[in-house]
């Protein structure tokens, strides 16, 4: 099979998940490149059917009081899912709309709200913009639940229109106001105190008698708009379009400098840009059409290696990469401990603005921790990843002279393309013991072990935290 199909189907899904095995891409490749993109723009063909499992194996993660369990089941989906751009979309989503679970401490309402991400992420944004404006744990997060007729709290509306929607620069004092006029009123049910009852739901409601019916000018049009009249119109401005498709493209291409940036900063490919908001624009803003457009577009196939990794793309690239997360265990939370370390706590982001991607994933200890995971991953050579690798070997023949070895181990561990300093250190590494073999039941073994050892030598390489 086609080396550069396999490429490219590597280069596809560890962008629409964390990554895939080399029999997964070899089955992926023999198939048109587009239908495999259709395939993954409708993730409900492919029900994730380890829930009850997860239940089973897994209970923490339905725990209602804290969101850490919840996050490691996000990510056993991410690694281990075969619709896995429903998990990918929920995780950019949870980016662009950063709700944190520091302020509320309310369990049960952050993962209703991830799970909105996964079953509207793919949809039409309005319905995903409304969906949020009635979410609790977002009402609560920018303080919509104080927002009342007479006493407007700007919180909500500016954010909505700074960071959710259309970015700096597209707006005035005015239309926040207005803004926040409209979804007045638009609260949520009070919980059952969580102690010492424990987590329990709750739900949006509206107040008729708390909610401003008055006429607004809200982006030059007038009327007697509601919350979803806002969202309406917010949809259809140009603005939202380029907001929008900039942060797709940050998050599915190449990093792109940090959001507050973007009023002053063009984006790196106007060209892309444009054929993003024509998707937009010809689908009214539904996102299946737009990502449809940047899937099967050159640009995005030829950007490889332009993306530094998140923390939850590291992790779950380096458990799939080990193959030692086929089925529920424990290591599910210790995925998302790991993710925490490295600067991403999911469901739990810093601040209203999510995190700061790209080179600022990456300091003198957050590499530290990467490195020490993916190493750690691969470090066994009785992972069914690892001997996964080794059994291909095997059939290469034998021996395996050392460059082999190493293009090899770097073709099926990725592909993987490195540098010239990088290709030279694993040379020198492999070439130290010799050609490698593995006839015979101590070679096998030996054999095994020396894969093991150079895969983590490939994990620790600056290559490996793009991608």
């Amino acid at each position: 099979m086609a080396s550069d199909q396999i490429a490219l189907m590597a280069h596809l899904m560890r962008r629409v998940g964390v990554g895939a095995t080399r029999d997964e891409l070899e089955a992926l490749a023999a198939r048109p490149y587009e239908d495999v993109v259709e395939d993954l723009l409708h993730p409900e063909r492919f029900p994730d059917e380890d829930d009850d499992a997860l239940d089973r194996y897994y209970p923490t993660s339905l725990s209602p009081d804290i969101p850490t369990p919840w996050a490691g089941r996000w990510l056993y989906h991410l690694v281990t899912s075969r619709g896995p751009l429903r998990h990918k979309m929920a995780l950019f989503w949870h980016h662009v709309f950063a709700t944190a679970w520091f302020k509320s401490e309310h369990g049960p309402s952050i993962p209703a709200q991830i799970e909105t991400f996964r079953q509207h992420g793919l949809g039409d944004l309005r319905r995903l913009l409304l969906e949020l404006s009635r979410d609790p744990a977002m009402s609560y997060w920018l303080d919509n639940c104080e927002n009342h007729a007479g006493s407007i709290n700007e919180n909500y509306g500016r954010e909505l229109l700074e960071l959710f929607s259309m970015g700096i620069g597209n707006y005035t004092e005015t239309d926040i106001k207005e803004a926040a006029r409209a979804f007045t009123g638009w609260t949520f049910e009070q919980p059952i105190p969580l102690y010492p009852y424990g987590g329990y739901p709750t739900k949006f409601v509206f107040h008729p008698d708390d909610h401003d019916d008055g006429e607004k000018t809200f982006l030059s049009r007038t009327g007697r708009f509601d919350g979803g009249d806002i969202i309406e119109i917010i949809v259809e401005q140009e603005a939202t379009a380029r907001f929008i498709s900039r942060h797709l493209y940050n998050y599915f291409v190449a990093d792109e400098p940090q959001v507050p940036a973007w009023s002053v900063t063009p984006p790196q490919d106007p060209e892309a840009m444009a054929t993003l908001m024509r998707a937009y624009r010809d689908s009214h803003a539904d996102v299946r059409s737009v990502m449809r457009a940047l899937l099967n577009s050159d640009f995005f196939k030829v950007a490889r290696f332009r993306r530094v990794k998140s923390p939850a793309e590291l992790v779950g690239g380096a458990v799939k990469l080990s193959g030692a997360l086929d089925f529920p265990d424990p290591s599910v939370i210790g995925m998302a401990s790991a993710t925490a370390v490295m600067g991403q706590t999911l469901m739990d982001p810093p601040t209203v603005e999510g995190w700061h991607t790209g080179k600022e994933w990456i300091d003198g200890g957050t590499l530290t921790e990467r490195v020490n995971f993916a190493v750690e991953q691969v470090l066994d050579p009785g992972r069914p990843g690892v001997r996964a690798i080794a059994r291909r070997l095997a059939e290469d023949g034998n021996p395996l002279s050392p460059e082999a070895f190493v293009d090899r181990c770097l073709d099926l561990a990725g592909p993987l393309a490195v540098g010239a300093a990088t290709r030279t250190a694993l040379l020198e590494h492999a070439a130290a013991e010799g050609e490698l073999w593995f006839e015979g039941e101590a070679a096998r073994s030996k054999g095994e072990a020396r894969v093991a050892r150079l895969l983590t030598l490939i994990v620790a390489a600056p290559e490996y935290q793009f991608c």
